[in-house]
């Protein structure tokens, strides 16, 4: 049985202060966006700061009940928690609310609405942990493999269903638990998801032939190189190439017959191949003007005239680093850079330290997830990847992103704490 009256002195103070952090760091991120309508005090519940506040006390409260709660339940209940997640999307589509385009939304009305889609990356996480931390699973083994790409295809599928693409690529995410955990052919599947990536944005850039001549130059001095030194699966390298020049057409297909109008605009905007500073690509021009207006020092707290005027669209939600990056300047996006990083190494760190399988996997479960979100976040705001709209983990205005990584992060925690219970 787990002492549940020294629970504070096992759980990982380092990785719960940077936890905190940046959530007050988010929550005073929020306040300042929302100045823009008036002064008001940061505790006022009819603006964003005060909604968050709340947030934040629901999530306090749920992240210490977890703590309390004996860790083996959420071995025990994770396949139950990825059914209730799923059933959740399944409900979205048919009673969802339409926001911006995406059917993401349960309304329960008096102004509290859901996003599933956030608490459905948690329940793949458990359900992975859960399903490969048995002793008897081995990613070698090719029945594993196509579990788990079940496992995580089922909520990906119905969250791209819901027109929801930037939380549907999160689930990518779990690749690196995969890698970690010896799956065969890992560490190729990234390198080609690098190589789709390149292929669709030069396409894009150049023409479908140009890539084609440039793919078959390559394809002949890899087949030249195979050959003369008998390199064996040469067979699967020619199945490589012809995917690629497959991909080629159906970029060029996909982007001009697919894509609706807004879309092709959004990553020609990204491509710079279309500034359109007064559609699709005001969000981002508007981003880069408040991060660079604000130097290396800041402008300082609620001193950002970007933020004040309510320059950038959505500033307390998908773009609130802009604020970061226009009031706290370059040291201020250094410090919230350095959280992340120090968070990541830390769960890392103590996912390593793990003696139960479970606890390893869902540790690099969440490592990766809020890798992603991160990365993703934080590239959209200063153009390197496209405006897709997911949240930064702990700092964006939002119940649901909130609750659900608060709930990631304390299960993990409590996971670790368990572990000195373990002989």
């Amino acid at each position: 049985m787990t002492d549940r009256n020294s629970i504070i002195g096992k759980v990982d103070w380092p990785l719960l202060l940077m936890y905190f952090a940046l959530v007050i760091i988010g929550w005073l991120s929020v306040y300042s966006a929302g100045l823009s309508e008036g002064s008001h005090p940061i505790y006022d519940m009819s603006q964003f700061s005060g909604k968050q506040m709340m947030w934040m006390g629901i999530a306090f409260a749920i992240g210490f009940i977890i703590l309390l709660l004996d860790a083996k339940l959420f071995d025990a209940f994770a396949f139950w928690i990825y059914a209730i997640v799923v059933l959740m999307l399944i409900a979205v589509l048919v009673y969802g609310k339409a926001t911006k385009g995406a059917t993401s939304w349960i309304d329960f009305g008096g102004g509290i609405k859901l996003q599933p889609s956030e608490f459905a990356k948690l329940g793949t996480a458990l359900a992975l942990a859960s399903y490969l931390g048995h002793q008897d699973v081995d990613l070698k083994n090719r029945r594993t493999r196509i579990w788990s790409y079940i496992i995580i295809f089922i909520p990906a599928a119905l969250v791209l269903l819901q027109n929801d693409t930037g939380s549907a690529i999160v689930f990518a995410s779990f690749i690196f638990l995969l890698y970690r955990e010896g799956m065969p052919g890992a560490g190729a599947v990234m390198l080609l998801a690098v190589g789709a990536v390149a292929i669709f944005v030069f396409t894009l850039l150049w023409s479908p032939k140009v890539v084609w001549i440039i793919l078959g130059c390559l394809f002949a001095l890899t087949l030249a190189y195979y050959l003369l030194h008998k390199r064996k699966k040469i067979w699967t390298m020619v199945a490589v190439f012809a995917c690629f020049f497959a991909l080629v057409y159906f970029v060029d297909y996909a982007f001009n017959e697919v894509l609706q109008e807004h879309q092709r605009t959004r990553i020609e905007v990204l491509l710079g191949l279309n500034d359109d500073i007064k559609g699709a690509g005001y969000n981002l021009h508007q981003s880069r003007i408040a991060i660079g207006s604000g130097g290396f020092w800041g402008k300082g707290f609620l001193q950002g005239t970007q933020t004040k005027y309510d320059f950038v669209p959505e500033q307390h939600t998908d773009f609130i680093f802009c604020t970061i990056g226009e009031e706290g300047g370059f040291k201020g996006s250094f410090v919230v850079l350095l959280l992340y990083i120090g968070m990541l190494v830390r769960i890392i760190k103590m996912a390593e330290r793990q003696k139960l399988a479970f606890s390893r996997i869902y540790g690099y479960a969440i490592a990766g997830i809020i890798f992603v979100h991160v990365a993703i976040n934080i590239g959209m705001t200063i153009g390197l990847v496209p405006v897709i709209g997911i949240p930064l983990p702990f700092l964006s205005y939002g119940g649901s992103s909130l609750l659900a990584f608060t709930i990631m992060l304390a299960i993990f925690v409590k996971q670790d704490a368990n572990r000195l219970n373990i002989l």
